[in-house]
């Protein structure tokens, strides 16, 4: 095999996988980037990452902050090395699966937190002679079961979610 096919199986697979790392709600460019650092499985510089993208060290800076905010990379050391060096976490499904439940379970608790201060106001509003009863206490019960949902959500992910080591 020509190193030309490997570099070119090589973008294949990594095109491939960033495709399911965008699944987990990271961008593309997050993704390639966590593919390439994954595929490479050695410490890599922003330099060799810029050059290995073809993207500037700035955008891949931005990259690599988002990826470490969300442990998916980490930053190691390495003796003789003055520049930053970065890693993937090769606990890929624990990592991505802790990142994408926990994503799941902020924005269900926001969303039910902002549904209950509506429920709130709601509750306190008064209402015209325009307003029928039946229409608030359709739309009253309407919000309950978007609470309700959002409660179910909060429920299924946090009993999917990995446990911890012990």
């Amino acid at each position: 095999m020509s190193e030309n096919q490997l570099d070119h199986i090589n973008q294949l697979i990594i095109s491939e996988f960033a495709k399911t790392v965008e699944m987990f709600d990271l961008n593309s460019s997050e993704a390639r980037l966590f593919a390439i650092l994954y595929i490479e499985g050695e410490p890599m510089t922003l330099d060799q990452m810029s050059e290995a993208l073809g993207k500037s060290k700035t955008s891949i800076s931005t990259g690599i902050r988002s990826l470490l905010e969300l442990n998916l990379v980490e930053r190691v050391w390495k003796k003789g090395e003055r520049k930053d060096l970065y890693r993937a976490d090769e606990n890929l499904y624990k990592k991505f699966m802790n990142a994408f439940i926990h994503k799941w379970l902020d924005a269900a608790n926001r969303q039910k937190n902002s549904l209950e201060e509506i429920e709130s106001i709601l509750e306190e509003s008064t209402f015209n002679e325009k307003d029928s009863k039946e229409e608030v206490d359709e739309l009253f019960g309407r919000l309950k079961k978007m609470i309700a949902f959002h409660q179910l959500i909060q429920e299924a992910f946090t009993e999917i979610k990995p446990k911890k080591s012990t």
